[in-house]
């Protein structure tokens, strides 16, 4: 019943040298467990979700989570050191994942991915759909080629309109503040807490909720590593060759393009994707839950909606949440694979409402508290000047 903290050893393979994959099991151990993927790539699965895991065995969901190659107890091979490029290839995590289900014995699993770990749970279906129980897509990210949607959606909202907000975000960007930081900020804002926390940043101009979610959201020219929480160093590769993290900018303002650009100079050159997931999930054969989140700017909801109309077995759950409900709403996603592991997952869209209702957990839940707490202060301290 409790936390079980395993490796398996991954051969040697193209290139890439042999290392130890490390991963856990947490709950009540079934026949076909819940394998859950984080986003990122850079994420570590270990010390984040500790919270997440003892959530989920009380409710009785028995959870794998693979620490991703390239991070935490995973990034080193058997002489220590860090994983080559060679060694960061979709297939590989994919295979990786199998691996793991093969040291536990689970010819199935239902696979739960979020973010970019969606993208994984997608490949793991094209590349072993014999494994899959089912399938939850936290925050669908399905193809490299989103990004002119990404674009649109997000300049509808922070650019060509003529609200306060749009208004704003253009008055900042002609006072000279960098478009690139702007839409990072705003984004998150977004995100994490809606209209009401965007508003006040683009009124009084960078304070301190301001600089808060900057610290969070902007990348600049070092790669960003919090240990025991997200590396992107290694798996950067992945990020770059294989979904396109550096694609050229456009040209026009608040281009999502720009967020990853400051680091597209340490890493390959897009190569090409592994799978056309948008074709292989046609072809998925088992129930496929999509959370899709309203505010969710990275992953808009488009994204969802058109994975929804492919798969044949498909329930979409709309939730009021910005991006990735694992990082955000994490209960909202248990509950929602606790309903798919039963064979209920049809009943979830009648369930949207109690979803939303569900405590906000995890640290991904405090930070709206606090940025809060700093938009008013920044207020006060505007009124008084």
């Amino acid at each position: 019943m409790g936390e079980s903290v395993r490796s398996v050893r991954r051969p040697a393979t193209d290139g890439a040298p042999a290392f130890d994959l490390t991963y856990v099991r947490s709950g009540p151990r079934t026949a076909t467990p819940v394998l859950v993927i984080p986003g990122g790539p850079g994420l570590l699965s270990m010390l984040p979700y500790r919270g997440l895991r003892r959530w989920a065995a009380g409710g009785g969901l028995d959870l794998i989570m693979v620490e991703h190659r390239g991070v935490g107890r995973s990034r080193r091979d058997l002489d220590g050191r860090d994983l080559p490029p060679a060694a960061m290839r979709v297939t590989a995590v994919l295979d990786d994942l199998a691996a793991v289900l093969d040291a536990e014995g689970a010819d199935r699993a239902f696979v739960v991915g979020s973010s970019y770990g969606s993208y994984l749970a997608s490949g793991f279906g094209a590349r072993h759909p014999e494994r899959v129980a089912g399938m939850l897509l936290d925050s669908a990210l399905q193809s490299a080629h989103d990004l002119d949607l990404e674009r649109a959606h997000l300049r509808a909202l922070f650019w060509d309109g003529d609200d306060e907000i749009a208004r704003g975000v253009r008055g900042l960007v002609a006072d000279g503040v960098d478009d690139r930081v702007v839409l990072d900020v705003v984004r998150a804002a977004y995100e994490l807490a809606g209209p009401e926390l965007v508003l006040p940043l683009v009124r009084h101009r960078p304070g301190f909720a301001w600089h808060a979610l900057a610290a969070y959201a902007t990348r600049d020219g070092s790669v960003a590593r919090i240990p025991g929480v997200y590396e992107f160093g290694v798996v950067g590769t992945i990020a770059f060759r294989e979904l396109n993290y550096g694609a050229p900018p456009d040209g026009l303002p608040l281009d999502p393009a720009l967020t990853y650009a400051p680091l597209a100079r340490r890493y390959p050159a897009f190569a090409g994707e592994p799978y056309d997931l948008t074709a292989a999930a046609a072809a998925f054969t088992w129930p496929v839950v999509l959370l899709s989140g309203d505010r969710d700017l990275r992953t808009p909801p488009a994204i969802a909606e058109r994975v929804a109309r492919a798969v044949p077995d498909a329930t979409l759950v709309r939730l009021h949440n910005g991006h990735s409900a694992l990082e955000t709403h994490p209960l909202a996603l248990l509950n929602a694979t606790r309903r798919l592991v039963r064979g209920q997952q049809h009943r979830l869209p009648g369930d949207e409402a109690a979803l939303d209702r569900l405590p906000r957990k995890g640290p991904a839940a405090r930070f709206p508290q606090l940025l809060r707490v700093l938009a008013h202060a920044d207020t006060l301290l505007r009124a008084r000047r």
